[in-house]
């Protein structure tokens, strides 16, 4: 058994709050050092016919969680497979959270495993919400869905203390990549309950 330490990122978070761009960023910074692969959950669910359906009241498409996640760790598991170099993975969407990881049951690789949750004030995110072609009930379901951490509360209860929050609500890229990286790495923690927008639904 070898002793390489893969990592596995979820970035995960309510639509809008900045999960493309910091995962985006995050994968070109990390592979100027390490060797590694961003893969966008809602891509690989379109490409691998993972959709059962739309919700037509509210425009969803529905996804086969457990199908994604199969396909997922498949994915995950060739990619570690390939050499001996440690390998970092960026799985970036708002599904990531909802799928388990079960890949190298045989131990023959480590793998460190993280889950970050960004987190919007839900009045700055109701305004790049605005921006996209949303009905007002989708934008009003995910504005409440942010303000009770929603997200936070499903990834904590798929992946317990795996799972950090970010309040991303005053700080540019840069910092959120900072931050990012220092959890990452093991630098820094924040556990699941600072970040408290209830104020937005008591308004």
């Amino acid at each position: 058994m070898n002793n390489i330490n893969n990592i596995i990122l979820f970035i995960t978070g309510t639509p809008g709050v900045g999960k493309t761009t910091i995962a985006d960023n995050l994968n070109g910074i990390l592979n100027k050092k390490y060797d590694s692969k961003l893969i966008k959950i809602n891509e690989l669910a379109i490409e691998n016919n993972l959709i059962k359906g739309k919700d037509l009241e509210k425009g969803y498409k529905i996804v086969d969680i457990d199908k994604l996640s199969k396909k997922l760790n498949k994915t995950i598991d060739y990619f570690f497979s390939d050499d001996d170099i440690p390998k970092i993975v960026i799985v970036e969407g708002h599904l990531s959270h909802l799928c388990s990881i079960e890949i190298n049951k045989d131990n023959t690789v480590n793998h460190i495993f993280k889950v970050i949750v960004l987190r919007l004030n839900p009045n700055i995110l109701q305004k790049r919400l605005n921006a996209r072609d949303y009905s007002e009930d989708k934008i009003h379901e995910n504005l409440e869905a942010e303000a009770l951490g929603v997200c936070s509360v499903e990834a904590y209860e798929n992946h317990g203390n795996n799972v950090n929050e970010i309040n991303t609500t005053n700080l540019e890229v840069k910092d959120i990549l900072s931050l990012v990286e220092s959890i990452l790495f093991d630098e820094k923690q924040f556990p699941v309950g600072d970040v408290d927008f209830m104020q937005w639904i008591l308004d």
